[in-house]
């Protein structure tokens, strides 16, 4: 037991060194307090002794030797796991990737890539990837990396091997419909930078913007499209409203969403924290002026929109900016701060709730939207063709010709039956308007 007690004297250190921070002389007014304090910071001996013969016992006896560097890495990993589903030990190569997600840039190929029959299928590659240049194609299956097989390889793991330093290489075996042997690729790893900002026209007037995370620059790449598309729609005709997409928007950076909901209030609260520390106690405000100038906006959610996606649509739906459309959000109503710990590795720890403007926590309630429509995953039948005007012999030319393209925009929503019912509330809201001001 002699590792036991070193254990334990590292421990009593530890408590001692704890409790020398507390001024020698206190002042008698604060005697009590100090006292209190004192026994805060003291740890628990029968728990550290208990600690301490359980981490001896599977020393000696667990049937498989376990490192003791391991088994106090599963003592922090537990501890930790038993506060909240959130807060977690982060190793080394998990602080990396939580860098990376968040960043928006990594070393890899840049491929979108899904697993289909126990293969690595390619979605797409990312234009002017390192992938692109070298010839991967969409609908390519990924048989080998490095020479082994990826049959039966789990997405996660995958995409691990797949991703690397800028500059290290990787080969790669690779099926393509209509080759009759295996393709072989050498490719060379870069820095690959994504955006999960994404937009679009729906019609002429209306724009999209799907948001898939709140990445580091994600709020700055949400305002330069909105400009964008506000000067593509003044080329033409004036931006009528804007559809705001966060469905399976898992969360991410607070500042970032931030950003976004600031974009579009004028000088209003758009979320605020409470925690135990006094920096976890913090209110986040937007600048006046709103970029679309009380554009209509919709805001498109679901149960997998959490955390920071929830702090968007929450302000903006008390503030009244928003019609937030669609079924309740996840409700994930807190907010975790990354420790690092100096050596690579970092702590993950659930450190504060926030609420919104009027005070609603979301924590495992989730936002209510305001016009519920539930996904269908049936497409709409197509419906049979009609006798029309245009049809009869020697109709009336029309004078000017419809706007095919949104026509056909218009029929790809058919398979989103949420997205196309959001664009009918923003139209019906620009109608309603434009009612109101001539009467």
């Amino acid at each position: 037991m002699k590792f036991a007690t070193k254990v334990s004297i590292l421990f009593l250190y530890l408590l001692t060194g704890s409790s020398s921070t507390i001024s020698e002389e206190p002042e008698i007014s604060d005697l009590n307090t100090s006292q209190t304090k004192s026994e805060h910071s003291r740890l628990p001996l029968k728990e550290l002794r208990a600690f301490t013969q359980v981490f001896e016992q599977i020393r000696q006896g667990y049937i498989e030797k376990v490192e003791d560097q391991q088994l106090l890495q599963n003592a922090i990993t537990g501890m930790l796991l038993e506060l909240d589903p959130h807060s977690a030990y982060l190793s080394k190569q998990e602080y990396m990737n939580l860098q990376e997600n968040t960043s928006g840039h990594y070393g890899g190929l840049g491929i979108e890539i899904s697993a289909e029959d126990g293969l690595i299928k390619v979605i797409a590659p990312i234009d002017n990837s390192p992938a692109e240049r070298m010839g991967i194609r969409a609908g390519d299956l990924i048989v080998e990396i490095n020479g082994s097989s990826v049959r039966g390889l789990a997405l996660p793991k995958a995409i691990e091997q797949l991703r690397g330093e800028k500059g290290s290489s990787i080969d790669l075996s690779v099926f393509r419909d209509g080759e009759d042997e295996l393709l072989k690729f050498n490719i060379i790893r870069d820095k690959i930078y994504t955006s999960a900002v994404e937009s679009r026209f729906l019609r002429p007037g209306f724009a999209y913007i799907r948001i898939s995370q709140f990445q580091k620059d994600s709020g700055n790449d949400f305002i330069e499209t909105l400009k964008k598309l506000k000067g593509e729609s003044s080329n033409n005709r004036q931006l009528l409203g804007l559809i705001l997409d966060l469905r399976n928007n898992p969360g991410g950076l607070v500042p970032a969403a931030v950003q976004v909901a600031d974009a579009l209030l004028d000088n209003r609260t758009i979320v605020y924290t409470e925690g135990r520390m006094v920096s976890a106690n913090v209110s986040f405000n937007s600048n006046p002026g709103d970029l679309i100038q009380q554009i209509p906006v919709v805001v498109l959610i679901n149960g997998g929109s959490a955390s920071a996606s929830e702090i968007v649509a929450g302000a903006l739906q008390d503030h009244r900016r928003a019609v937030i459309v669609g079924t309740q959000s996840f409700g994930k109503g807190s907010v975790q701060t990354v420790l690092p710990l100096g050596d690579g590795r970092a702590v993950k720890l659930t450190t504060a709730r926030y609420f919104t403007p009027k005070g609603r926590s979301i924590q495992a309630q989730g936002i209510e939207p305001d016009i519920i429509i539930p996904k269908v995953n049936s497409q709409i039948p197509i419906q049979k063709k009609r006798l029309r005007e245009s049809d009869l012999e020697g109709h009336l030319a029309v004078q000017q010709e419809l706007d095919k393209e949104s026509v056909i925009e218009l029929e790809d929503l058919n398979n989103d039956n949420q997205l196309k019912e959001a664009l009918n509330i923003l139209r019906g809201s620009r109608l309603l308007r434009t009612s109101e001001a001539e009467t």
